[in-house]
């Protein structure tokens, strides 16, 4: 199955056409609406069919439909070989329901902790689906173990974790068969979100790393999916990232999404990161919210940390257990002082570094041998292999030869404790424990430091157990060390912050905790009660799912179609009004006009941005003169490039018209002189820009200064992009300060910072134009106007007022296009240069053929009397 390309597995013909489907509820009479016209994110169809749909508010239940690589239940199977399912209540896909509407409707996807057999699956199913509201994916064996164990845990996880595989004995490389079981597995997980998705009413929730690749089947399948991801683990930095040779794949994925969620801003600002470095994207942060312009589609970002479920806790610290092991554990460790660590067995745990600050404190303070005791509780590995073996033999050695070297036969300096423990069980150690260290050098959230907390404020029962009377509870105190690369660390701000990779450090910290008074212990447990209490997992979930609805809110305000093939499809997502120039539709418009108006951007938009030699081609030059040709043309490059550089490149185009610098200089032909824009200009200025950009531009590798005759420009294309941004930034404050008393303007372009004379715009020079060809009586019944970046928008603006106050007829055909997808004053967008060079080859064609038709001889319109 697997040795197939894995392209072959995403092929999704069998899903590009939704099913019609009936709504739940009729809240009206009628005719029931087929279901493309009620859903509007079918297939890959014209974005014309679904221009018009509005959201669909039916009197219906919304549901969650919550998508994680386990489901929360526990199965067991009995003596007769039946099976047995139970929900798990330590899990946090359980747990976080309580942040949803009490009459919400929770569907979970996920696979089964357990492998059922093939021959009992569809019952398994079947009765998880009516019994708990669960929807299984049954792996095949071979596939969950390179999916899972392959791809996710021994290649994703540890380069997360910002281990790389430099060598083939450190650490597992990048496997294309792996790869390819984890995209079939995402694939499968999407198929069974399908089977009981509605994707007008229903919002989807994936959740972790296990499942970045999804969220693409889904958005390839509905286009208008609610749908949210959050990332539990960490998200490396982009320097790490970018080693993943299947970096866009995953970053694509995730962009699919409508909501981003993170626990750190770290994590957040890593993924934004490497959507600037590799993408291209620039984030923005407005109100408060943090989104991405993707395609049309605003994708947010959402940073908050998991919160733990205080119910289930309180509820165990209320047992009769819990207290019976509490009881027990205090008089095991009686007259000691407990410090106490709860970590997976895992490479990134920083257990045995654990383990040798602690003996550094045994070895510089005698005073403490015998008194004090670190207890590990070592949660089961959740992989298995040769890492995890180096991993348990390390941290054995190490306690074993503090033991040997602290221990005496009353007293073991550590103790690990590596039987599965309950949770009841934790909370007793959690209670009796004078400070908890987590000391990992890489981790997600972890939430210990939380769980340990609460227990520490006890109960009437735990109190109880500890010995205090029933109406003078003890102190309510807590320490808690944890290391500073943890996600939960910027959240405890009483903690005690290590480095975990300086022993020595963790070792003070250690001693610190131990002598800390009780009421400096008081003032910080309370301090981390507080805001644990108030952001628990609940409320986690309930903040992420109102930020989930907001940024869906726009669904059905817009058109949206599919494009990009495999994991590389993505939806463009565009404004009712904003639609693709369409080649038949503008020829059809040009044929009927007599007195036209074409203005053209050059950078950008005539040529491609990535080419290093910016003059133009010869099909380029062809295609100019062909439309200049028509003496019904006027036709004109508005371009912010000197006057001597486009009057050289445009040298063989007599009849066309250049607009140099922003409109600063402008000739209508190739025959006639430059004239300036007619302001009184002075630029002086000049005097205060030079020095203050040549300074930024010595301190900035890769950034030069570009003169012209009336601005200077500081371009950043070639610098790092972070630090090319920062700095533009700064440039752009310094300059905007200095000059505030000049009339000049300073901009922020693409990668460019510009300071020119006011006055000075595309706008003006398009107004100018369009002026002198009314006072010649000619005036524009047909304008073309198409561009690519901010100054361009100024044209599409002057063309916008002209319309409004009717300085161009009421019956001119108007077409003011941007090129590329993104939010502009143009009504009309092309893709890229090419569409742009093809569309103008179009109403080239259609000039010719007219040229060619015999008709009455006409007098050519000309401008050279009145310029």
């Amino acid at each position: 199955m697997l040795s197939r390309s894995y392209f072959n597995l995403l092929n999704l013909d069998d899903c590009t056409t939704d099913r019609t489907r009936i709504p739940r509820v009729i809240s009206m009479p009628g005719i029931i609406p087929d279901y493309e016209t009620v859903a509007g994110g079918g297939g890959g169809g014209s974005p014309e069919s679904d221009s018009s749909s509005s959201s669909p508010r039916a009197a219906v239940q919304e549901r969650r439909v919550i998508v994680a690589n386990q489901l929360p239940l526990k199965a067991t199977q009995t003596k007769d070989s039946s099976w047995s399912f139970d929900w798990d209540k330590e899990a946090l896909v359980l747990q976080l329901r309580d942040g949803f509407p009490s009459d919400a409707d929770v569907i979970y996807v996920g696979c089964l902790p357990a492998e059922i057999p093939p021959s009992e699956q569809d019952e398994v199913a079947q009765l998880l689906l009516e019994k708990f509201k669960c929807v299984p994916t049954f792996l095949p064996t071979d596939l969950l173990n390179k999916f899972y164990h392959g791809f996710c845990k021994h290649y994703l996880w540890p380069l997360f974790h910002y281990m790389l595989p430099l060598t083939p004995n450190h650490g597992v490389r990048f496997d294309k068969a792996t790869w390819q079981a984890y995209v079939s597995a995402n694939k499968i997980f999407a198929d069974k979100v399908m089977e009981v998705i509605n994707p007008d009413e229903d919002f989807v929730w994936v959740h972790d790393y296990h499942l970045m690749i999804l969220p693409t089947f889904l958005r390839k399948r509905y286009h208008r999916v609610k749908l949210g991801f959050f990332l539990h683990s960490l998200f490396p930095s982009s320097e790490i990232y970018r080693t993943l040779p299947v970096r866009e794949e995953i970053l694509r994925a995730l962009l699919n999404c409508d909501l981003i969620g993170f626990q750190t801003f770290d994590y957040a600002r890593h993924f934004l990161s490497c959507c600037s470095r590799m993408l291209g994207l620039e984030y923005q942060s407005k109100r408060g919210y943090i989104g991405l312009d993707y395609y049309g589609r605003t994708v947010g970002i959402k940073i908050l940390p998991v919160g733990i479920h205080m119910g289930q806790i309180r509820s165990v610290m209320s047992s009769s257990e819990t207290a019976n092991k509490v009881r027990e554990l205090k008089s095991k460790y009686n007259g000691k002082t407990v410090l106490l660590g709860v970590d997976d067995m895992d490479m990134f745990k920083g257990i045995s570094l654990k383990f040798m600050a602690f003996g550094i404190l045994l070895d510089e303070n005698p005073t403490y041998r015998g008194k004090v005791v670190l207890v590990q509780i070592m949660n089961p590995p959740r992989s298995s292999g040769k890492d995890i073996q180096e991993v348990e033999s390390e941290i054995n050695r190490v306690a074993n030869e503090i033991n040997r070297k602290h221990g005496k036969p009353d007293y073991l300096p550590i103790v690990c404790v590596n039987a599965p423990m309950s949770f009841q069980e934790k909370v007793a150690y959690f209670a009796i424990s004078e400070c908890v260290v987590v000391n990992a050098v890489r981790d997600g959230m972890n939430l210990i430091p939380y769980k340990y907390t609460v227990s520490r404020q006890g109960s009437p029962e735990l109190d109880k157990a500890l010995g205090f009377e029933e109406n003078s509870g003890p102190p309510k105190k807590s320490v808690i060390i944890v290391s500073e690369f943890i996600g939960c660390s910027p959240s405890l701000s009483g903690a005690i912050r290590v480095n975990p990779w300086d022993i020595n450090s963790v070792a003070d910290a250690m001693v610190s905790g131990i002598t800390m008074s009780d009421s400096e212990k008081e003032l910080r447990h309370d301090k981390h009660y507080k805001y644990i209490a108030s952001h628990d997992v609940a409320y986690w979930a309930k903040s992420f799912d109102q930020d989930l609805e907001r940024a869906c809110g726009e669904h059905y305000s817009k058109r949206c179609w599919g494009i990009g093939f495999g994991l590389n499809s993505r939806v463009v997502a565009l404004g009712p009004n904003f639609r693709k120039l369409s080649v038949e539709h503008i020829v059809s418009a040009y044929k009927e006009t007599r007195s036209r108006l074409i203005l053209l951007d050059y950078d950008g938009t005539m040529m491609p941005p990535d080419l290093v030699d910016k003059s133009p081609s010869g099909e380029v030059i062809s295609l100019l003169n062909s439309l200049c040709n028509d003496p019904k043309n006027v036709v004109f490059i508005v371009s912010g490039r000197g006057k001597d550089s486009l009057g050289k490149w445009f040298s063989q185009c007599e009849k066309l018209g250049l607009s140099a610098e922003h409109g600063y200089f402008t000739r209508w032909s190739g025959i006639l002189e430059w004239e300036s824009c007619g302001l009184a200009v002075d630029l002086d200025w000049k005097k205060i820009v030079l020095p203050v950009m040549e300074h930024y531009t010595e301190a900035t590798d890769g950034a030069s200064i570009e003169h012209k005759e009336s601005a200077l420009v500081w371009h950043h294309q070639e610098a790092d992009l972070d630090f090319g941004s920062w700095q533009a930034k700064e440039l752009l404050d310094h300059l905007e300060s200095v000059l505030a008393n000049d009339p000049v303007v300073v901009k922020n372009g693409q990668q460019i910072v510009e300071v020119k004379p006011q006055g000075v715009s595309k706008g003006g020079v398009v107004k100018k134009i369009m002026e002198t060809m009314r006072n010649t009586g000619k005036g524009a019944d047909f304008v073309l106007c198409i561009g690519d970046d901010r100054s361009d928008e100024e044209m599409f603006e002057a063309i916008a007022s002209s319309v409004a106050d009717r300085s161009l007829p009421e019956t001119a055909e108007v077409f003011a296009c941007t090129v590329g997808q993104k939010p502009s004053m143009a009504k009309y967008y092309l893709d890229d240069t090419f569409e742009v060079i093809k569309m103008l080859q179009g109403i080239s064609a259609a000039s010719s053929a007219q040229q060619l038709i015999p008709k009455e001889p006409r007098n050519r319109v000309s401008f050279e009397g009145s310029v």
